[in-house]
């Protein structure tokens, strides 16, 4: 006996599947960003971190261009470190603890291949770039909140 196929028939159409919804970093990253100066204290970093409820930042020389990342882990060196020095945290500037070396993504990368980045590099956010100029940063979150966007539009 025969199977029948109650699929129907096939489009001829690319086999590529068309998006409705947005799925580039530009589309989900936060454009206002809270930024800080490497000559910024650690202190104010800290005070910063917890008005705004963030948990890192873009570090920007005074030419605007993108010099560093500096996050709570960065803090968090730092409150071990003058506890055990027994010196004070005022004095320490951002430009001592951040990360310098940063991992950034462009703006017209796609979600999926920057949830890919996420995974490879084990950061919690990226800065995203535009003709070498900050444009933004993507987090985790913000990735996963777009895949659910787009699970409720595309992935039926």
């Amino acid at each position: 006996m025969a199977i029948k196929s109650f699929q129907g028939v096939r489009s001829k159409s690319s086999s590529k599947k068309e998006y409705d919804a947005p799925i580039l970093v530009e589309d989900y990253m936060t454009k206002k960003l809270v930024t800080f100066s490497p000559e910024q204290s650690i202190l104010e970093v800290m005070e910063a971190f917890a008005k705004y409820h963030i948990s890192g930042g873009p570090v920007m020389d005074k030419n605007g261009f993108l010099v560093g990342i500096i996050s709570e882990a960065d803090c968090m060196k730092q409150i071990s470190e003058s506890r055990y020095f027994n010196q004070p945290i005022l004095d320490k500037s951002v430009e001592r603890f951040m990360t310098k070396n940063v991992q950034t993504i462009p703006h017209d990368m796609s979600i999926f291949d920057a949830a890919g980045v996420f995974d490879k590099h084990n950061r919690r956010r990226l800065p995203v770039m535009k003709n070498d100029i900050l444009v933004g940063q993507i987090s985790r979150k913000d990735i996963v909140i777009a895949a659910l966007k787009l699970s409720a539009q595309n992935w039926k």
